[in-house]
């Protein structure tokens, strides 16, 4: 089978090879997959900014069905099923306290697929059924390769963050997670105004088109007279900040109402200087937002079946052979959500 590998330490060290197909373990299944996204963590793993454990393959974004069952499950899954997969908990030590309360990102001898372990840019890979989320049959397929991005988004938004009637919210960064966030609070009912700059236009025209009440491009546009029109002079009840840009950040900061809820997703990668007086003299709720639990993903599997549709922002799909022109479409912004098809 061919599969996107990340061969060494080091930037770049990428390649597609020609590899075994994997069996499964006596407690795993094997599965067939469909299409895997790509993720701004396939990027840090190519670049080496993001830990891994070459030779490892790439990708962990992914929908697909189990082919076969490992000795000690035989006839547990469905094998007319389509399946996301969560791949982040692949490896744990289970019994550490985040994995004992279920917050697994947090353990220190975690492991996941892509990075850590073989991953799904290739077409057969093999997981525990605990790690499968069956897609309602209703469901186009694609929406199972984003449900992992989707389960981020829902962290920072019904479980990090705390919603209210009423409440109005910013989103500062149309990235695939900012997107998926601003796709949650307009599931929920909230009114949200959505911020990037002039490389963003697609993705704000995009997210208006979807139900966002506002976006501002921050190149052209006044943010905080948008802010102040839309809340009546009192600023946003809730900001996610998640571009990882300073000037962002401190837009957000400003934007938030006092007694407010600020709530940090994006990464900066580097130190950076904030008005952060503003904490203080607005009395804020300040919070950071990373990956999710599996309770995150019945969440997100919930809000799929209710209505919440993520396949628009799925904007190129490329057999796993074009898989750096994918990568490159991906960095340089001109995409929004990669998919990847796997070959012979």
């Amino acid at each position: 089978m061919k599969a996107v590998v990340k061969t060494a330490p080091g930037t770049g060290h990428v390649e597609l090879l020609d590899l075994k197909e994997p069996s499964p373990k006596r407690n795993q299944v094997k599965m067939e997959i469909f299409s895997c996204g790509i993720c701004g963590t396939d990027l840090h793993v190519y670049n080496d900014t993001f830990r891994n454990y070459p030779p490892v393959i790439l990708g962990h974004e992914f929908v697909g069905r189990v082919i076969e069952e490992g000795a000690d499950i035989k006839g547990t899954t469905d094998r007319s099923a389509r399946y996301a997969v969560l791949g982040a908990n692949t490896v744990t030590c289970g019994h550490c306290d985040y994995c004992r309360s279920g917050e697994f990102m947090f353990c220190p001898d975690r492991r996941g697929m892509g990075h850590g372990v073989n991953g799904a840019f290739t077409r057969y890979a093999c997981m525990r059924p605990n790690q499968l989320f069956r897609l309602n049959d209703e469901l186009p397929e694609e929406a199972g390769t984003l449900v992992e991005p989707l389960a981020a988004a829902v962290h920072a938004v019904l479980e990090i963050a705390t919603l209210r009637p009423n409440d109005i919210a910013l989103v500062s960064g149309p990235g695939p997670i900012g997107l998926l966030c601003s796709l949650v609070l307009i599931q929920e009912g909230i009114p949200t105004i959505v911020a990037g700059t002039s490389k963003d236009a697609e993705r704000l025209s995009l997210i208006k088109t979807l139900g966002a009440a506002a976006i501002v491009n921050v190149e052209k546009d006044d943010l905080m007279e948008c802010v102040r029109e839309t809340t009546q002079g009192l600023g946003v009840d809730i900001a996610f900040e998640v571009s990882g840009a300073a000037a962002s950040a401190k837009a957000c900061l400003e934007a938030v109402r006092p007694l407010g809820q600020y709530i940090q997703v994006g990464h900066f990668g580097n130190d950076i200087s904030l008005p952060f007086d503003h904490v203080a003299f607005k009395q804020l709720r300040v919070l950071g937002s990373v990956g999710y639990t599996a309770k995150t993903w019945t969440r997100s599997m919930d809000l799929l079946k209710r209505g919440l549709n993520p396949v628009p922002l799925i904007t190129h799909r490329f057999p796993i052979s074009q898989w750096k022109k994918g990568f490159d479409l991906f960095e340089s912004g001109e995409a929004i959500k990669v998919l990847l098809t796997p070959e012979v």
